[in-house]
C-alpha cells in the first residue's frame, strides 16, 4: 500500500514542474508590464525601472524563469499587485471555503448520482425510470450558472429560505453546491444506470439468485460493487472539474473561495496571485485522482499491482 501511494505521489511532482514552466511562459507572452501596474499610471520611467529591478524583470528569462521554480520550491509564490505582498496568504485563506463547497457537491453527488441511477436500472422501462431519464437530460442540458439563477430566484427571492449571497451558516452551502453538483449528480446517476443494467444481465446475477440469495443482496453486494469503479472514475475525474466548475458559481453566489479570487486577480492583471491560484487548483486535481486510485484499492485491491 505505501509503494504504491509513493508511486502516486512522485508523480504529482513532474506534473507541477510542466504546469508551473508552461504558466510561467505563458505569463511572458501576455501582454502588458506588471512594474507599471505596481507603480501606477504616474509614475516616472525612473520608478518604473527601479520597481523592475526589485521583482527581478530586468534579468534575463532564464534567471527569471530559475529564480520562480527555486522560489515555488521554498514557498515564494512572488508579489501579488491586489495585496501587496505574497499571495500564499490569501490564497490559503480562501482554499477552505472553496474545499468545503466542493466536499459538499461530491456527497450530493454521491448521495443522489447513485442511488437513483439504481432504482433507474431496477426499474428500468417504467415511470421511474422515464421520470430520472428526463431529469439527467435537464440537468445535462442547463448550465449550472442558470441552475444557480433559478435556485437563487425561487429559494431565495420568491420563499426567502435560504441566503443567496455570502457565508453565513450552513445553510449558505446549499444552492452552490446544488448548482454546482447538479451536472455530475446527472452523469453519475445515468453512467450507474447503464452499467448496472448490463450486470444485471450477466450469469452471475442468475447463479446468485437461484442459489435463493435475495434480489437486494445481489445487487448491493455483487453487481453495485462491480460497478463502482467505472462510477469512481468518472466522480473522481469530475471531482477535479469541480474546482474549476466553482469559479462561476462563487462568483454567483458571493462565495469567499479561491474562484471568486481568481476572477478578480485576472481583472487587476495579478500575475503571481493568478499563478498561486492555478497551482493550487492542479495539486489539487492531482490529490483528487489521488484519492480516486486510493477508493480503487478498496474496492479491487488486484489493482495494487498495476
Amino acid at each position: 500500500m505505501l509503494s504504491f501511494v509513493a508511486r502516486r505521489v512522485l508523480r504529482i511532482i513532474p506534473i507541477a514542474f510542466c504546469v508551473v514552466t508552461a504558466l510561467f511562459f505563458l505569463f511572458q507572452l501576455v501582454p502588458g508590464d506588471p512594474a507599471l501596474l505596481i507603480a501606477g499610471p504616474m509614475a516616472s520611467q525612473e520608478e518604473i525601472a527601479a520597481i523592475r529591478h526589485v521583482i527581478g524583470l530586468d534579468q534575463p528569462i532564464w534567471v527569471q524563469y530559475w529564480d520562480r521554480i527555486s522560489g515555488l520550491a521554498t514557498g515564494d509564490f512572488g508579489y501579488s499587485l491586489t495585496f501587496k505582498g505574497s499571495p500564499l496568504p490569501q490564497v490559503l485563506a480562501r482554499l477552505p471555503a472553496t474545499l468545503w463547497l466542493t466536499a459538499v457537491s461530491i456527497v450530493l453527488t454521491i448521495v443522489i448520482g447513485i442511488p437513483a441511477g439504481m432504482l433507474s436500472a431496477l426499474y428500468r422501462g417504467r415511470f421511474l425510470d422515464n421520470l430520472m431519464s428526463v431529469v439527467v437530460v435537464g440537468f445535462l442540458a442547463i448550465p449550472n450558472f442558470c441552475i444557480g439563477l433559478l435556485l437563487i430566484a425561487t429559494l431565495s427571492v420568491k420563499l426567502g429560505w435560504l441566503p443567496s449571497y455570502g457565508f453565513t451558516d450552513w445553510r449558505s452551502v446549499i444552492m452552490p453546491a446544488i448548482a454546482l453538483a447538479a451536472r455530475l449528480i446527472a452523469l453519475v446517476a445515468r453512467m450507474t444506470r447503464n452499467i448496472m443494467i448490463e450486470e444485471l444481465r450477466k450469469d452471475y446475477v442468475r447463479t446468485a439468485r437461484a442459489k435463493g440469495l435475495r434480489r437486494h443482496t445481489v445487487v448491493i453486494r455483487h453487481v453495485l460493487r462491480n460497478a463502482l469503479i467505472p462510477v469512481v472514475t468518472i466522480i473522481g475525474l469530475q471531482a477535479g472539474y469541480l474546482l474549476g466548475g466553482a469559479i462561476v458559481i462563487e462568483r454567483l453566489f458571493s462565495w469567499p473561495g479561491i474562484g471568486d479570487l481568481l476572477i478578480n486577480a485576472v481583472g487587476l492583471r495579478d500575475y503571481a496571485l493568478i499563478q498561486g491560484i492555478t497551482i493550487i487548483f492542479v495539486v489539487g486535481f492531482l490529490l483528487i485522482n489521488l484519492a480516486t486510485d486510493l477508493i480503487y484499492l478498496a474496492i479491487n485491491p488486484r489493482l495494487r499491482h498495476a
